[in-house]
């Protein structure tokens, strides 16, 4: 699991990409309850305690609703698992270093705390687009193309599920 951690953090720092990743579905087995933990802990900072494993399995469709036709759009379904576990992997790892700043912004917003967070999407957009940009064989402009559409589209959707994440009532 070190090994995995490892990698995951390299993919996230840009040392490595999606093809470094095992292309075996015990990979995915061993990240999923990882990513379902620490998604929860956020969501349980957020207060969000009732519609959290809701959130969780909505956000990880998503995941696999943008990555499956994107690759298979492109003739690349071959590298499906090995996407799909990097994203899966580099959220766990972005969300790990999350956890200060959405607990600060909890209890005693600050401005560090949330440049903090801004600090944070930005370095998930950059990391979905190197690992979009590796998947697909494009360019990194390319890469961050289709990763700002994927989180402004999983935003949107997430939003319009569950509107207490954005504190609009319907």
């Amino acid at each position: 699991m070190y090994e995995l951690s490892l990698l995951f953090f390299r993919i996230a720092t840009f040392q490595k990409g999606p093809q470094d990743v095992p292309a075996s579905p015990f990979v995915l087995r061993l990240l999923l309850p990882v990513y379902v933990a620490i998604n929860y802990l956020i969501l349980f900072l957020n207060g969000a305690h009732s519609t959290a494993v809701l959130q969780i399995a909505v956000d990880f469709g998503l995941i696999v609703l943008f990555c499956w036709p994107l690759l298979y759009t492109s003739g690349k379904i071959a590298r499906f698992r090995q996407t799909l576990a990097a994203m899966v992997g580099t959220d766990v790892v972005i969300s790990f270093f999350a956890l200060p700043a959405i607990a600060t912004l909890n209890t005693h917003a600050n401005d560090l705390a949330y440049f903090a967070m801004l600090a944070l999407v930005l370095w998930h957009w950059l990391v979905s687009g190197h690992i979009i940009r590796h998947a697909l064989d494009r360019s990194l402009f390319f890469g961050l193309g289709l990763a700002l559409l994927y989180i402004m589209l999983s935003s949107q959707i997430m939003a319009a599920l569950f509107p207490e994440i954005t504190g609009v009532s319907q």
